[in-house]
């Protein structure tokens, strides 16, 4: 008899064969990278892609996969009528061209990701690729292009529902494909005519919302449908707060699967404009919910506090998970305390993942979030945390032991991290004797070597966090969550025999 388990990991396998957005054989788990744009907008130039690749290296942020390097906006000097209006590069900007960057990205292990528009102007108002997929999909396949964004500025009208958006970028999508090239296809139409409907079918990724902005709660008139309710969004704006887009993809996670994914936009972590428990919780909540970690800051001015953030393997761990599930929000609940759109709330999300105790049950992960401004006692039921399993506390789940796994427990030090930035080779002298994978007295994951399936797999402790507790049948787990931070757990079933600690 097949067990539910594996006719699941059947199910998702099969997804990953036929799924359209699949034909490129990309993003199986989501992509990771760093992309210019939230740091530096249209002040792009070959140095910078280079001297931040380098860093990616030195800071051992590639060997926790974070692969692509994403030139955006404002990058080309227009068409060239002589010679079927193919793309320019600004040659003042890339002085060797585009195929040099993509060699140089290529032989530190790297991905090139290049950025255009599905309309008659990029959102810099540069030349967009509507009516020119064929000759910029050719054009960046013979660059050594690895990743396109495409973006969603002066389409013409060509919007308004999702037949008309589905077309626009499909046209794109086939013209990718027809280069024999796997380029990975990352839509960025910010959730307009509903792109989790249909982008699985041409793409590896769907941005949901309007831009990402370095900001925890702000309520900004540009970024409109705020709160708990904001899931029909028909204008979707920009200066959007890591709150207001947690709250779209609340109602989305369901969309995404291997290959394609819910694309909740670039971090923010690093940029200066929340603590760091805001940015842990920012980072948190992407990794659960399967969004794209794409690195927005720049890696030349990076403090200690932030690289240990974007380094924790057990958090991107759960993103890259094989299983491929995203997190949900089991509950929200407004709170007495305010905040700055007049109100706060705590929240629980959970979610699969892939088992790492050869037993039938998966693991899951368990996110708390506090919107409160003060320190907060959360707590989170088995009979929440395992809902889809059967409501009212009637899942299997409910009835068995669970050890408790923080995965913010091992996160580096700062004097680790500073260790990392001040022996980067693009940085300072080599000679300390440091090691970006192997700097600290557990070293570093290196996803390169082990991927994050196999490391699973093996019981890496580097990815299974550290053991805080066990949750009894029917019983609770509780956190002391910072003032809009986040606790992260994995839960783990205790075999028959083992013994418990610290029981709840």
């Amino acid at each position: 008899m097949v067990s539910r388990r594996t006719s699941l990991t059947v199910t998702a396998a099969l997804l990953a064969s036929t799924a359209g957005a699949l034909d490129n054989g990309l993003a199986i788990t989501p992509q990771m990278g760093w992309d210019n744009w939230n740091s530096f907008g249209c002040e792009v130039s070959e140095t910078l892609l280079l001297q931040t690749a380098q860093l990616i290296v030195d800071y051992g942020l590639k060997d926790l996969g974070y692969h692509y390097v994403i030139l955006d906006d404002c990058w080309s000097l227009g068409r060239n009528a002589s010679n079927n209006n193919s793309l320019i590069a600004d040659p003042a900007k890339f002085p060797r061209g585009m195929a040099a960057v993509a060699d140089d990205l290529h032989a530190l292990g790297l991905g090139f990701g290049m950025y255009s528009d599905a309309g008659k102007y990029t959102c810099g108002g540069y030349a967009g690729s509507l009516g020119y997929e064929t000759v910029d999909a050719n054009t960046f396949a013979s660059w050594g292009v690895d990743y396109l964004k495409y973006d969603n500025c002066f389409n013409e009208g060509q919007a308004g529902n999702q037949l008309i958006s589905y077309t626009r970028y499909a046209t794109m999508s086939k013209a990718l494909n027809a280069t024999g090239r796997p380029i990975l296809y990352s839509l960025c139409n910010w959730g307009e005519d509903y792109p989790w409907n249909w982008g699985s079918t041409i793409a590896n990724s769907w941005r949901i919302s309007g831009d990402v902005y370095d900001s925890w709660d702000r309520p900004d008139s540009r970024c409109p449908c705020d709160g708990p309710d904001a899931w029909n969004c028909g204008l979707p704006g920009f200066h959007c707060s890591v709150t207001n887009i947690m709250n779209k993809a609340s109602f989305i996670t369901s969309k995404a699967q291997p290959g394609a994914w819910n694309d909740l936009d670039m971090l923010e972590v690093g940029n200066g404009a929340m603590t760091d428990a805001e940015y842990v919780a920012h980072f948190s909540l992407w990794a659960a919910v399967k969004s794209p970690l794409i690195l927005g800051n720049d890696l030349r001015v990076i403090s200690p506090a932030d690289l240990s953030i974007l380094s924790n393997a057990a958090v991107i761990a759960v993103n890259q998970d094989p299983s491929g599930s995203s997190a949900a929000r089991r509950w929200i609940y407004t709170t007495d305390e305010t905040d700055v759109n007049g109100r706060a709330a705590i929240q629980m999300w959970s979610g699969n993942l892939e088992s790492t105790t050869g037993g039938e049950q998966n693991d899951m992960v368990v996110l708390l979030i506090n919107g409160n401004n003060a320190r907060t006692v959360m707590n989170a039921t088995l009979a929440d945390i395992f809902i889809d399993n059967g409501p009212a506390g009637t899942a299997p789940q409910v009835k068995m032991p669970w050890e408790v796994r923080d995965l913010w427990a091992n996160r580096m030090s700062n004097d680790e991290a500073q260790a990392i930035i001040s022996s980067s080779s693009a940085t300072a002298n080599t000679t300390t004797g440091y090691n970006a994978t192997t700097v600290g007295a557990g070293g570093r994951y290196n996803a390169t070597r082990t991927s994050y399936a196999e490391g699973l797999a093996r019981k890496n402790s580097l990815l299974l966090g550290n053991i805080e507790t066990t949750v009894q049948p029917s019983g609770t787990l509780t956190a002391t969550v910072d003032p809009h931070g986040a606790a992260m757990f994995r839960l783990r079933a205790v075999s028959t025999g083992t013994a418990k600690r610290d029981e709840l």
